[in-house]
């Protein structure tokens, strides 16, 4: 079954999908594709995840992949590498503070392309 991107309007939305879709085919991995997929979905059902979110359900040192948006309510006292859809400004500058790092989607695919060792947070 093939994911075909209809009914998305952002130019940005639409190139970050078929970069996932390419790096799932170049390394035979699912982990992009199902991402791809739930970015192709509903906007309703993007992952909206806060800072406090994260610092409760993970460990220091992990790589997350949130499909959708992170938001910045909470505290974050862990360092994370972090990849999202959206991030809001505040939750950037609160990254920076607790030594996160924030990095996009497609440059994440291309530095793990099996995408072993990442969690989905949703």
């Amino acid at each position: 079954m093939s994911i075909k991107v209809e009914r998305k309007t952002s130019v940005y939305l639409i190139g970050v999908i078929n970069d996932l879709l390419e790096r799932s085919r170049e390394s035979q991995s699912i982990f992009w594709r199902d991402i791809a997929s739930r970015l192709n979905s509903s906007r309703n059902h993007y992952a909206d995840v806060n800072l406090g979110k994260l610092d409760r359900v993970t460990k220091d040192g992990d790589t997350i992949v949130i499909p959708g948006n992170l938001l910045s309510s909470g505290i974050l006292h862990k360092k994370l590498k972090i990849s999202a859809f959206k991030v809001s400004e505040k939750a950037k500058m609160k990254l920076q503070e607790s030594g996160s790092e924030f990095i996009e989607i497609t440059e994440l695919a291309r530095e793990n392309p099996k995408g072993t060792d990442i969690k989905i947070i949703r």
